[in-house]
């Protein structure tokens, strides 16, 4: 199939294809399958690849702000099943012409579905989800499950009720609640927003969790996650295992279920896996994961994750309702949870799929490099591994079997650009 970026080129908001109709696109000639948004992250490639190697049309969308470094060095633009790459504008400060461009877009390509991977998008996509509804089936539960799954708080309210465990925990909105909120929970402690994407009045951002050892370093956390008017939770520190199930549920049914445990993440406290692995899934995760979705009816595609403490006993940490960035480790196991998404926002018949390939591992080696250094850097950290350990780990991973996220032989071009991309970034960071 033929690649924009070697064809018609990448369009922006100022180059449109010709010839234009009404809505300032070109006349389609055939309606493509899928628009997949995100396409800087992994997840939107190994959703490019999944249904084009399925034979059927996809297209990929970035915004300025994150493509800024050169379109082409976008992984996903360069996979030899996005026929077409667009760059939109920055939803970042106000999303109305981010969605103008979106609607250009799905008007042109007449995509049946829309896949988004990103909290960004997918905050973005629910506020105007009527609107977008007009133009393609969108990839994502219904509200109020969305909400029940994005908002931590609600997660562990309907999480507690189920009988779950759960972290310790307490709301904290502001630092004059700080003082109490350690009294009770102690420290070390992590400090999470309660969304993760957050509209301000400049901009939108995405916040992440943060592990505070001290007084001062609480402090410092809930001011930057609760300075745009957010709240934050305030959890125990558990330092066990992190595992996840993922699942496609629909209209009472789970098709696909798939486990795997993270070895590694970045940031080394927990953020995305970097070294995963995929395993046989928990007799109680997997119970406890299927009756979250159920009482929440998280339709589509899922992600629970928990961390064990040094018992073994599971608490909840989340629910990932859009594609995962580790979603390819169940790919590669069996399971095309892209694929069964599309079928499911379309209304397809779902085969159930009845099991897959567990102990097989999977490496994203510029967020092991990351890790590394950020375990080096904070040598003494609560969760974080001795330098020497750390260093130790990494080397030691390259001599056992594991496939690598961007590396497919049938498409080699994407992992070339990522790889240019990171030496770039890394050279640019290096000079400073």
């Amino acid at each position: 199939m033929p690649n924009s970026l070697k064809n018609n080129g990448v369009e922006d908001g100022a180059a449109m294809l010709q010839p234009r109709d009404a809505h300032g696109l070109g006349v389609r000639s055939a309606a493509y399958d899928a628009l997949v948004l995100d396409a800087n992250l992994r997840q939107s490639l190994v959703a490019v690849r999944s249904l084009g190697k399925r034979g059927m049309h996809v297209a990929a969308l970035e915004t300025m702000s994150s493509s800024s470094r050169k379109a082409r060095s976008i992984p996903t633009f360069a996979s030899r099943w996005c026929e077409h790459a667009y760059v939109a504008p920055s939803y970042d400060q106000q999303s109305d012409s981010y969605l103008a461009y979106l609607q250009q877009v799905l008007t042109y390509t007449g995509a049946r579905v829309l896949l988004t991977s990103s909290d960004g998008t997918l905050a973005v996509v629910r506020e105007h989800r009527d609107e977008i509804e007009k133009y393609t089936h969108i990839a994502l539960a219904k509200e109020p499950a969305l909400e029940a799954a994005i908002n931590k708080d609600l997660t562990l309210s309907i999480a507690g009720k189920l009988g779950l465990g759960i972290p310790r925990g307490v709301t904290v909105s502001s630092t004059s609640e700080v003082k109490e909120a350690i009294r009770e929970i102690g420290l070390p402690a992590v400090v999470k927003p309660i969304e993760t994407w957050l509209w301000g009045e400049q901009q939108g951002v995405r916040l992440i969790c943060e592990l505070v050892t001290t007084p001062d370093e609480a402090y410092q956390a809930v001011e930057k996650l609760t300075q745009g008017g957010g709240s934050t939770l305030f959890q125990q520190f558990l330092t066990g295992r992190r595992e996840a199930v993922s699942l496609l549920y629909g209209q009472g049914t789970v098709y696909a279920r798939f486990a795997q445990w993270a070895k590694r993440t970045q940031p080394p406290l927990g953020g995305t896996s970097v070294l995963r692995q995929s395993i046989v899934i928990p007799e109680d995760i997997g119970q406890q994961s299927e009756r979250l979705v159920r009482e929440i009816e998280l339709e589509g595609y899922s992600e629970v994750e928990f961390r064990r403490d040094e018992a073994g006993k599971p608490y909840l940490m989340e629910i990932n309702p859009r594609l995962s960035a580790s979603v390819e480790i169940a790919v590669r196991s069996g399971i095309d949870f892209p694929y069964l998404l599309y079928q499911w926002a379309v209304g397809e018949a779902i085969k159930p799929v009845e099991g897959y390939q567990t102990g097989g591992w999977m490496r994203f080696l510029e967020g092991d490099i990351v890790t590394t250094a950020e375990a080096l850097a904070q040598r003494g950290r609560p969760g974080v591994p001795s330098p020497a350990r750390a260093i130790f780990q990494f080397c030691s991973s390259f001599f056992m079997p594991a496939g690598y996220d961007y590396v497919d032989l049938k498409d080699l071009k994407p992992v070339w650009s990522a790889a240019k991309d990171f030496a770039s970034r890394s050279l640019r960071k290096l000079s400073k």
